[in-house]
């Protein structure tokens, strides 16, 4: 798996994810600092990049337009460096590397991990980890 950093996480995300075994880009290697988010959904779509975000626009995007593709991981949680969340998010993409690799929308958070498979529909339940 493709792992795509939004530019609203910091570049040194890459470092520690190659030294995981992960093929991790930041999107500032990759297109404008300004692009829109849809601009990055759809670069990640087409190169079956994994998103991961601390932004929740990327979420309501899947939400809206029934999206298959890509797959997202939304970062919530205050300290989102390495040092605070790094253990946490190797976890979750070992743990759901299934459903990211068939397209889910995970949430990741200090204290557990919630995840919805794509594409989302309206009442469904989201099941929790």
């Amino acid at each position: 798996m493709k792992l795509l950093l939004d530019m609203n996480l910091s570049p040194k995300w890459v470092d520690f994810l190659h030294k995981e075994g992960w093929e991790t880009s930041h999107w500032s290697q990759i297109g404008r600092a300004n692009a829109s988010d849809a601009e990055i959904m759809f670069y990640a779509a087409s190169t079956n990049s994994i998103v991961i975000t601390h932004d929740l626009d990327f979420g309501a995007i899947l939400a809206v337009t029934h999206g298959n593709k890509p797959s997202v991981i939304q970062v919530r949680a205050e300290d989102v460096t390495v040092e605070g969340i790094g253990g946490r998010l190797l976890a979750a993409l070992h743990y759901l590397e299934s459903e990211l690799d068939r397209g889910a929308l995970v949430t990741l958070e200090v204290d557990r991990i919630r995840f919805r498979l794509l594409p989302i529909r309206q009442g469904e339940e989201e099941p929790h980890s």
